[in-house]
């Protein structure tokens, strides 16, 4: 049985060893030992996380019923000529399912954590299954100014997406270390910007730049955890603001990103795959709303759901229940189908596309971050 173990363990290794991607060293893992995050060997947070490992087995059992589609997700039909028509307003965020979105803002076009894989997984044959297929073709896609990616968990840095996307005239924007893996899946080292959180880049008028984030990184079990950095990013254009929250618990700096960086037209912050379990990991729908206060974002889109079986809850949970906590808040929310494209100045009506299935409230489920503090919302920005 022991042998059987080591050679299924093996089997899979090997199998998904380029999917793994690769282990930063020389100048780059110089570089990320110099970062004030760095501690000991990896990437800490300065919040730690709780992992209550015990309370997520029992939690297993009590898993809804609804956690995919029982159908087809009524996606929306997207055209790739509609992307040769500038937005009226200067700014216009399409969201292509989970948190892949396509950010179109002054001029200039973001991909942000492309996923267009199958599964959320380093197996084609095993792992999250994506609920529906992309709605828009890789091939489609718009000349990229830059690609953004957060982090190198697998539902955010889909290998297969790198190597189709290596040849393409673009910049990626990575946290420090993550650049390491794309190099090995071909993407020219030129072509790849580093950043530790504050640290900012300049593609022409557009600034891009890494912010904190409560969260965590790895892709193997292997080579350990937080061997890369994680981070947030806030793209500052000449007329307009957008900030995108990548993975992240709720922590004290959100509301320094929104002094530093803020206000924003938009904030995409991530809402799906949470649990009590691991309530640092994720926000959850009422904090990201209250994420969204700290940054002083004017208009929520909330992301990272929908798309692949992450966590316990019911699939359609996380928008019901942001819905809920952003009308208590008197906070402005725009939930797209995948493949809608809005403009946050010109926001359509809202409306319930998603099918009504039993879901948890936050009553029946809250979900609160540890070592919190106060918390600050609606800073007047104190540096430029």
């Amino acid at each position: 049985m022991g042998g059987l173990v080591t050679l299924t363990v093996t089997t899979c290794a090997v199998a998904g060893s380029s999917a793994f991607g690769a282990k930063p060293g020389g100048a780059r893992r110089s570089r990320m030992e110099r970062s004030l995050q760095w501690r000991d060997g990896r990437f800490e947070n300065p919040q730690p996380l709780q992992n209550d490992v015990w309370r997520a087995v029992r939690d297993l059992a009590g898993a809804s019923e609804h956690r995919r589609p029982g159908g087809p997700v009524p996606t929306a039909p997207l055209d790739a000529s509609s992307f040769q028509r500038p937005p009226a307003t200067g700014l216009r965020v399409t969201w292509l399912g989970h948190s892949t979105l396509l950010v179109e803002l002054d001029g200039r076009r973001v991909l942000v954590d492309p996923v267009w894989g199958e599964r959320a997984s380093p197996f084609s044959w095993v792992g999250p299954h994506r609920f529906h297929s992309p709605v828009l073709p890789l091939e489609q896609v718009p000349a990229i100014d830059a690609v953004v990616i957060s982090h190198d968990h697998f539902d955010h840095l889909d290998m297969r997406t790198l190597q189709a996307m290596k040849g393409w005239k673009t910049t990626f924007v990575v946290p420090l270390g993550v650049g390491a893996h794309l190099e090995r899946w071909g993407v020219p080292a030129a072509n790849v910007i580093e950043l530790d959180w504050w640290e900012r880049t300049r593609l022409g008028d557009l600034e891009i730049v890494a912010t904190p984030a409560r969260h965590a990184s790895g892709r193997s079990l292997f080579s350990g955890r937080n061997g890369t950095l994680w981070a947030g990013f806030a793209l500052l254009a000449p007329a307009h603001r957008v900030y995108y929250s990548g993975d992240t618990g709720l922590f004290p700096g959100l509301a320094d990103i929104g002094a530093r960086l803020g206000p924003f037209d938009v904030a995409m912050i991530e809402v799906g795959a949470y649990g009590r379990a691991w309530p640092d990991w994720h926000l959850g729908p009422e904090q990201a709303v209250l994420a969204s206060q700290m940054v002083r974002a004017e208009v929520l889109l909330p992301v990272h759901w929908g798309l692949f079986n992450l966590a316990y809850h019911g699939w359609t949970e996380p928008a019901e229940r942001v819905l809920v906590a952003a009308e208590k808040a008197g906070v402005t929310v725009t939930v797209p189908r995948p493949g809608q494209s809005i403009e946050p100045a010109a926001l359509p009506p809202l409306t319930r596309w998603w099918p009504d299935v039993p879901w948890r409230t936050a009553e029946v489920d809250p979900i609160v971050a540890t070592r919190m503090g106060p918390v600050r919302v609606g800073v007047d920005a104190t540096t430029p």
